[in-house]
């Protein structure tokens, strides 16, 4: 019974995770489509204040979102050493936060670049709330599980609690990210044609479903 219920939890995981990479995969297409074709590139050292948000975007989901996810899954779904999902997770998360942090840089800025203010709506509290606790995360993780490590018995007891934490740090960044596609759509609502709105609803979308996916199949992966 116990070797059929981990069969289990293991096939679920893995269609799952096949989900969650299609839906990320499907989310980074649209996301470049909108950028490159419709808001016409992105370069983070122009002069074009456009182009350098754009930066923002590609960073937050590609370098931050979907490497979080990418990291959950390599920790939860990948049967491999432990030592080497440890090392990976951590690898992939600081990747994440370094994209995150960068990302941010870009979306101010362009703030600079149009003299507008820094932290005026729901998503920029959201955001940079949840980049900063997703800092923190990653440094009490590692402290706690790499180096210096604590106590087998301490890092059983907050292990439980690093994994919740991450999947709300994951759906606050997809809630963030959400919440910037709307405003943008919102300030260009003059510009927009239809086909570009209905891009980023379906952009927005795929963002979603990706975090649900690796949230579902990082609950589900139970290998023994």
């Amino acid at each position: 019974m116990h070797t059929s219920t981990n069969y289990r939890y293991q096939r679920s995981a893995s269609r799952l995770t096949i989900g969650a990479h299609l839906f990320g995969i499907l989310a980074l297409i649209l996301l470049l489509v909108w950028l490159l074709h419709y808001r016409g590139g992105l370069d983070y050292d122009s002069g074009n204040s456009q182009k350098v948000f754009n930066v923002h975007p590609f960073l937050m989901f590609f370098g931050f979102i979907f490497l979080a996810g990418e990291a959950m899954m390599a920790y939860k779904t990948v049967m491999a050493e432990h030592k080497v999902q440890k090392y990976v997770h951590g690898f992939f998360h600081l990747v994440a936060l370094c994209s995150g942090i960068l990302g941010i840089c870009a979306v101010f800025k362009f703030h600079d670049m149009e003299n507008l203010d820094d932290m005026f709506s729901l998503h920029s509290w959201i955001g940079l709330t949840t980049i900063i606790l997703y800092g923190l995360q990653w440094l009490f993780g590692f402290a706690t599980f790499l180096f210096p490590r604590a106590s087998e018995h301490s890092r059983v007891q907050i292990a439980p609690w690093h994994m919740s934490i991450g999947r709300v740090l994951l759906y606050t960044s997809i809630c963030a990210a959400l919440t910037g596609l709307m405003e943008k759509s919102t300030f260009l609502r003059e510009q927009l044609s239809e086909r570009e709105l209905h891009l980023i609803n379906f952009t927005a979308l795929s963002i979603l479903l990706f975090g649900i996916f690796v949230d579902l199949s990082v609950a589900l992966a139970r290998y023994v």
